[in-house]
């Protein structure tokens, strides 16, 4: 049977007494029609509590839900994933960084960025990454391995030397499509601060920016851009002083 809203049967209810109290037809039953119009109400409340609570009910089923898809995270995270210099793969610090390049707004994209791939072979891979974080810039990934978040971290754990480093990976497909990348590594620094649009079909509007695709260090990547004198070349001698402070 269809339900009426709540608000019309009691309204309906309402009607229907005031309409039958004010008929003289002999015979009717002014008691009987009180009653019906309280029993009336009495289910209208009755239906009323049983939405609310199903409401209750509900909400906290989805909030259990979400509890225990956050545990099982993070007991993956702890238990299956490989172990990285300090312990588990911090997972999370790399998916937070690819969520705030989904969501960054102007002036936090990043300026010295190296493209790079866990095809390449994994020494060049570990001091890329390491003369990367050094530098202060951050080596981008286009995502994962047969999309395989557990084939990326395996990788991941085997070049990563110091715990700190992973907050310099990011992953993202925007920034490859943005400055057209179909080889690595390549090695991009950009002149300015720009904004990365916030959607995965889009493309950004990117200032001028100096590039070098190849198999060179970061060092050499970093001294070429600043001696040559292009955009880049204040962001890259920052980089490169950076670079040679913290140089072991």
């Amino acid at each position: 049977m269809r339900l009426l809203p709540l608000a019309l049967c009691a309204l309906l209810g309402s009607a229907g007494l005031s309409a039958l109290l004010a008929q003289t037809v002999d015979g009717l039953d002014l008691e009987a029609v009180k009653r019906r119009s309280q029993a009336m109400q009495a289910e209208v409340e009755a239906f009323a509590d049983q939405v609310k609570d199903r409401g209750a009910e509900f909400r906290e089923q989805a909030e259990t839900v979400r509890t225990d898809a956050q545990a099982n995270l993070h007991r993956v995270a702890r238990s299956d994933l490989p172990k990285g210099p300090a312990g588990p793969v911090d997972f999370d610090e790399i998916v937070a960084g690819a969520d705030a390049n989904a969501r960054a707004t102007r002036g936090e994209a990043p300026q010295l960025i190296v493209f790079a791939s866990l095809s390449m072979p994994e020494a060049s891979l570990r001091q890329l990454i390491a003369d990367t974080a050094r530098a202060g810039g951050v080596v981008v990934f286009r995502g994962f391995p047969n999309n395989s978040m557990k084939l990326f971290t395996q990788a991941i754990a085997r070049v990563v030397e110091r715990q700190d480093e992973y907050d310099n990976i990011g992953i993202d497909p925007r920034l490859f499509r943005a400055f057209e990348v179909r080889a690595v590594p390549t090695y991009v620094v950009v002149s300015s601060d720009f904004d990365l649009c916030a959607g995965f079909s889009c493309r950004t509007a990117v200032p001028p920016f100096d590039r070098i695709i190849g198999n060179v260090t970061v060092d050499y990547a970093l001294s070429t851009f600043a001696e040559g004198g292009g955009p880049g070349a204040a962001v890259a001698r920052v980089g490169l002083a950076n670079l040679r402070k913290t140089r072991p």
